[in-house]
């Protein structure tokens, strides 16, 4: 008589995963940490940042697995979204719900108890301002969805900054600002791409609603706020003259993408532009950590 061995259930670890949208968590992440980085003078509490950092990395994985719960209608309709999990039946919706809200409670959990409440507390209202308002409410219901669900996208730098300090400051709020200004561009540039699959999905981007000329003049118009903003950290003395220059340099280049996508005909430079925005945001917030250590180095100098 032969004895039957069960077979082990695999854990699907990489579709969760995929949920989680990594690269748009590492951007998130890295922000976060700046902000952590740039509230402090000198070394920050290395047990807190590292908390701090899963719990506010955790957030953002489970804000961005609900927008796949959510938005599973769409991306199967959408070609950029059809391959992920929820579309493919690589996992159930069922199962992808409960992933998600298992690691928002690790979070949650993570943030209260071994950063501060008050970062539990700003991590939580930006996860429901990502996955519930923006993703269930705005992104159906206004082409300026992007302009005004940026809000959460923004917030970790606050985040950051409020794990080390416990407070949010007016520094805290201007690197919120920088970001808040930059998704328009940012996302417009992809959705100018992509505007015939919004349209399928009948969801209202800007270029479906009014239009790829309007859409481009606005990125444009974003873009140059968008330098003027990155110059108040300078203005502020929050930051000084490496920072600046590396905000002068990268502002001209958006400039310029965004000026060459006014100019040349559909959708021909669009992703250029969404490619160099993921560029610039990295490297402005690089640049305001290597400015923030700089003078940390240069004032431990002079005074030794």
């Amino acid at each position: 008589m032969e004895l039957s061995i069960p077979r082990l259930v695999r854990f699907p670890w990489r579709e969760c995963y995929q949920l989680c949208k990594p690269k748009v968590v590492a951007l998130i992440v890295f922000t976060a940490i700046v902000g952590m980085l740039l509230s402090t003078d000198g070394m920050v509490p290395l047990d807190t940042f590292v908390f701090a950092t899963i719990g506010i990395g955790l957030g953002a994985a489970s804000g961005a697995a609900i927008n796949h719960f959510v938005d599973q209608r769409i991306d199967a309709i959408m070609e950029r979204t059809k391959n992920r999990p929820l579309p493919q039946g690589q996992l159930t919706p069922r199962m992808a719900l409960t992933f998600a809200i298992s690691i928002g409670m690790l979070s949650m959990l993570i943030l209260y108890f071994l950063v501060n409440p008050l970062t539990a507390l700003l991590t939580f209202i930006s996860m429901v301002g990502y996955a519930i308002v923006y993703t269930m409410f705005l992104k159906r219901a206004t082409p300026q969805n992007i302009v005004l669900g940026g809000a959460a996208g923004a917030a970790p730098p606050i985040l950051g900054w409020a794990a080390m300090t416990g407070e949010v400051n007016y520094d805290a709020l201007l690197l919120f600002l920088i970001i808040f200004v930059w998704t328009p561009p940012h996302f417009w540039a992809l959705a100018i791409k992509r505007r015939k699959e919004y349209a399928k999905a009948d969801i209202p981007m800007l270029p479906v609603t009014h239009g790829v000329i309007f859409t481009k003049y606005h990125i444009l118009l974003y873009t140059l706020l968008l330098f003027a903003v990155t110059l108040m950290p300078f203005v502020t003395q929050m930051s000084g003259l490496i920072y600046l220059a590396g905000a002068i340099a990268l502002g001209i280049g958006f400039i310029y993408h965004a000026t060459k996508l006014c100019c040349t005909e559909g959708d021909q430079h669009s992703m250029k532009t969404f490619g160099y925005s993921i560029f610039y945001l990295s490297a402005l917030f690089a640049f305001l950590l290597l400015d923030h250590y700089a003078r940390e180095f240069i004032r431990a100098f002079f005074l030794t």
